[in-house]
């Protein structure tokens, strides 16, 4: 048995975590001494009950070893360990980093340069936006982006880092044989051939409520920052903001308008000493210290539609602007009349150029 499956053993027991696995290794020094250490040596370690004891002490039976060692070579999977250069040193630190980490892809040094965004499953047209900017302008700079695949903005941070022709780094909250969501799989492929797509779990684990929590440690330890850009007053990126704070990283937040809950929790973070950011130079900036050869992050263009307008639509695209924006408003910016705004507004849909939101408004698609 090699260190790094002796590893992954302990990582299989249920019993044990990361917290325990660290306690282990201060009495036996290594992972193969703790896999032959008997039950009545185990127990003399404080938090360890006779129930965790013998279960470790009879791991052999507790776990499919080679099954797991099968799944990960048909997957083509690298494991890695905290003995490995290529293991986040930020993430060492943490008080309880993962045993060990699946990854579906390729690491570099350059990942230790990492930047996390989180945010919202259910977001906005502001704050996908947002969070576009940010991440293309963060990969464009040289950082990797770091998320969870989730819906909403950590699906579009990893795409704008994408799009940027950066790094990024998926940390999801299941086995990578059991990846969520699963209408994700496409970016999940697309992001394994431009980073990584990693998991602590067994691979055929299934995310569940437990999962997801603890997996968001391993997002904010992997990064030197944490951005959250779009969250509710009750939101499982304020966690991650928490967690953040607890290992030394500095938290940023994009402000939201005051009147919207899905701002509420990114408002009440600057409130109480997160970093207000408007732009990825903002981060870079406040980051200089740590990395002063990052170049400065590009200027974002307001997107032009490649359909060419009629001068209406082109007025009334130019009114609706960059955020939602209501009938009305927008009648009165264009100076259009009701009916030709009306109807303007039903061939921009056709065109595929905004789209209608319930309350009458309507917002950009480009």
């Amino acid at each position: 048995m090699t260190r790094t499956e002796a590893f992954l053993a302990l990582n299989l027991l249920p019993q044990v975590g990361p917290v325990r696995v660290r306690k282990l290794l201060q009495r036996f020094g290594s992972p193969e001494c703790i896999l032959t250490a008997k039950s009545s040596e185990i127990v003399q370690i404080d938090g360890f009950g006779i129930a965790q004891a013998e279960a470790i002490a009879a791991w052999e039976s507790q776990i499919d070893l080679a099954g797991e060692l099968r799944k990960i070579r048909e997957r083509d999977l690298m494991l890695l360990t905290q003995e490995d250069e290529l293991y986040p040193p930020l993430l060492r630190e943490i008080h309880d980093p993962p045993v060990v980490l699946y990854v579906w892809g390729r690491l570099t040094k350059r990942d230790h340069n990492a930047i996390g965004v989180v945010g919202s499953r259910h977001a906005t047209h502001y704050g996908l936006s947002a969070t576009k900017k940010l991440g293309f302008q963060i990969a464009y700079a040289g950082y990797t982006v770091v998320s969870g695949l989730a819906r909403g903005i950590d699906t579009t941070a990893h795409e704008a880092a994408l799009a940027a022709k950066g790094r990024t780094i998926a940390i999801i909250g299941s086995g990578l044989g059991k990846l969520y969501p699963p209408e994700n799989m496409a970016l999940a492929e697309r992001i394994a051939q431009n980073g990584a797509v990693i998991s602590e779990y067994p691979v055929d684990r299934i995310a569940d409520k437990q999962t997801f929590p603890y997996r968001n440690r391993v997002v904010s330890g992997w990064s030197c920052g944490l951005i959250v850009v779009e969250a509710p007053a009750r939101s499982g990126s304020l966690i991650t903001a928490q967690q953040a704070a607890e290992q030394g990283r500095t938290v940023y937040a994009v402000p939201g308008p005051i009147d919207k809950p899905t701002s509420a929790g990114c408002n009440r973070l600057i409130q109480q000493g997160a970093k207000l950011i408007m732009d990825g130079g903002d981060v870079l900036d406040d980051l200089m210290t740590l990395f002063p050869t990052a170049p400065a992050a590009p200027k974002v263009e307001e997107p032009r539609p490649a359909t060419p307008l009629t001068l209406d639509e082109e007025i009334l695209y130019k009114a609706i602007g960059t955020d939602e924006a209501h009938i009305n408003d927008i009648v009165t910016a264009s100076g259009l009349t009701p009916a030709t705004a009306n109807a303007t507004l039903m061939r921009l849909e056709m065109k595929r150029l905004i789209r209608a939101l319930p309350g009458r408004r309507y917002v950009r698609l480009v």
